[in-house]
């Protein structure tokens, strides 16, 4: 089938988020098609470039999300702007164009700036938000973009009126002119995809299933595409995009009367995204409650764990010896959240029952000043509490605690790092879903953590774990792990199990083997003619497998008499071909989405074993043989 896979900042861009799971799902799922349609964050990561694709990526379109359009009119002193309203793509607006901007403006800006007590968003359809939302998508669509009519007079006026309507909290009534042409430039930021040329039956109407990477921006093209072809939307987050704008907000350069209805937008955004989502997966139990709060609806939530890859960690894992008996190691970025203050402490309480103990931190380089701020003041805390140590009078003093960067010669990769001691330590005060516990869980390491986001879930008891912001806790599970080395192998063999059982590479490929053939399986019988003819030929997918033959699919073809003959995949770029490839003669079985009653349990068999018997060419795959007059005819191998 044909992927249509959506991303906010990340794949196939060289760096950002969510980079390498896309990238792993991509290349581990060459049985369907996959159309990338990708939104930048920034001209450093557009610079950056992409990561080498697999062919059977067939199209990539981008759009950037950083930066104002050229010549941005901001409705500060323009006569007679309503009356010259123009869209992005230099389109006037007529009168009857007009008014229908002004009234699902108008929607839109009301639901946004109300209260939740207002009893203006009813929690079934979306009310007002859905109805402003999708009629400037619309409008969007026929007139070729909304770019310079959002930051137009006309939006601040229509703002202004908003917040200052019965229903509105004290905070958006005490907004200024200045908060309301900021509100405006970020609504027409987030608005972006409305405008952009994806929604056309040869883009992400020629698609079978639309997978967003995460919600927010990411998932506005899925929700289009649904709403103008009827095509079904996945969303995966393992990371709640709500709850990184809440975190986020009060570092934002905004007033609160700003960050108010900015708030309310992305909660609604959210709210409509999960009510119109086929399936949800969250990455883990702590995103699947935040959904739950954003209102997804618990019975299509499904939990698909994100997969790393164990083999870079096999060695360390395999390996007997403990590492370093009498040393902690903590790896990560060196940001407040970490709360490297509160490790630093512990540590002290551990030094004073454990003299030979150290404590190794292995940190990413740090990126901006307040990062860099907060470096250096671990440094300076470190070198009060624990001043260099001397073994006599003329041998240089070292320190307990050490700062390094992987990739020198005592450390040159992460399994090594995690290598260095015996009981790893994570000190967060937030956490989403913890990849540094994992990673150590795959390396066999007893681990000490504190609750914190997914932490309890991943560890599953094989580990030991403390509330967060509490030294003194800290300090004696790290003290009673050193001093008990059986305790310690225990607990890494447990942990290493767990982590292969649950987050590898495999287990999430399986489960989005299973969930892609589930959802096509339900998904309405698209047509070969317009979709409102209900006498057109049935297409089992948008880009059905015999059109990858040459010639009409239905004629006489080499193919029958067992030659081999090049193919290409539809859009595949010139510079990757695909020539003396043959095709099998059971393509399109293998396209075939299986019956309702067995894609559950298809779904739910995570064993590689399981994955590996449905891996495309195995013996106990069906095969097709299609008639003349193009009737598919499935039988046993």
């Amino acid at each position: 089938m044909r992927i249509g896979l959506l991303t906010d900042g990340g794949y196939p861009y060289a760096t950002g988020e969510s980079r390498l799971w896309c990238d792993r799902l991509v290349r581990g799922l060459p049985q369907h098609e996959f159309d990338l349609f990708a939104l930048s964050r920034s001209a450093h990561q557009e610079d950056q470039g992409w990561v080498g694709l697999p062919h059977h990526v067939s199209r990539v379109r981008t759009a950037p999300l950083w930066t104002p359009e050229d010549g941005t009119l901001r409705g500060s002193g323009e006569r007679g702007l309503l009356a010259r309203l123009v869209t992005g793509g230099g389109v006037s607006y007529g009168r009857r164009d007009r008014k229908r901007f002004a009234a699902h403006l108008t929607a839109l800006a009301t639901a946004i700036c109300a209260t939740e007590d207002a009893g203006t968003e009813p929690a079934t359809d979306g009310g007002l938000f859905t109805e402003g939302f999708y009629g400037l998508a619309e409008l969007a669509r026929e007139r070729g973009g909304l770019h310079l009519a959002l930051r137009s007079e006309t939006t601040v006026r229509i703002l202004e009126a908003a917040s200052r309507a019965r229903g509105t909290g004290r905070t958006v009534q005490s907004a200024t002119v200045l908060d309301h042409l900021a509100t405006a430039a970020e609504l027409e930021r987030v608005l972006r995809p409305l405008s952009l040329d994806w929604y056309g039956p040869e883009s992400l109407g020629a698609v079978d299933l639309c997978h967003a990477a995460s919600g927010g921006a990411a998932a506005i093209p899925g929700l289009l595409a649904k709403r103008f072809f009827g095509v079904p939307l996945l969303v995966t987050e393992h990371g709640v995009q709500l709850r990184a704008h809440y975190l986020s907000a009060p570092d934002a350069p905004f007033g609160a009367p700003v960050r108010a209805v900015l708030a309310n937008f992305h909660g609604q955004l959210a709210a409509e995204v999960y009510r119109q989502a086929a399936l949800i997966t969250p990455g883990n139990t702590h995103v699947r409650r935040w959904q739950q709060r954003c209102g997804a609806d618990p019975a299509r939530q499904r939990t698909v764990y994100p997969g790393m890859a164990a083999e870079r960690f096999s060695p360390v894992g395999e390996d007997e010896d403990g590492g370093g008996p009498d040393t902690l190691v903590w790896i990560g970025r060196i940001e407040p959240a970490k709360d490297l203050i509160a490790l630093l402490h512990a540590f002290a309480e551990v030094r004073r029952a454990e003299p030979d103990a150290r404590l190794r931190i292995f940190g990413a380089p740090a990126e901006g000043d307040e990062a860099t701020a907060y470096l250096a003041h671990c440094r300076a805390l470190a070198a009060q509490l624990f001043p260099d140590e001397a073994t006599g009078a003329h041998v240089e003093g070292v320190s307990p605690v050490t700062f390094e960067e992987i990739g020198g010669p005592e450390v040159p990769d992460l399994a090594e790092a995690y290598a260095a001691g015996g009981v790893v330590v994570l000190s967060s005060v937030v956490e989403g879903f913890p990849i540094s516990l994992v990673e150590s869980m795959f390396c066999g390491r007893a681990t000490v953590s504190t609750d914190v986001g997914a932490v309890v879930e991943v560890i599953g008891g094989t580990g030991l774990v403390v509330p967060p912001r509490n030294p003194r806790a800290l300090a004696d599970a790290c003290i009673a792990l050193l001093r008990d080395p059986e305790r310690r192998a225990r607990l890494g063999a447990a942990a290493r199990a767990r982590a292969l059982e649950l987050f590898t590479v495999e287990q999430n490929l399986a489960a989005f083997r299973g969930i892609y053939l589930e959802l096509i399986s339900h998904a309405p019988v698209r047509r070969e003619a317009d979709t409102t003819d209900a006498d057109g030929d049935p297409l089992l997918f948008a880009t059905p497998p015999e059109a990858r033959l040459l010639g009409h699919w239905t004629q006489p073809h080499p193919l029958a008499t067992g030659a081999r003959v090049p193919v290409r995949a539809a859009g595949a770029r010139p510079e990757e071909p695909r020539t003396g490839e043959p095709v099998a003669v059971g393509s399109l079985a293998r396209s075939l989405p299986p019956a309702p009653e067995h894609s559950a349990r298809l779904e739910h068999s995570a064993r590689p074993e399981a994955a590996a018997a449905r891996q495309p060419g195995s013996a106990s795959e069906p095969v097709c043989v299609c008639a003349a007059t193009g009737g598919p005819g499935v039988g046993d191998a």
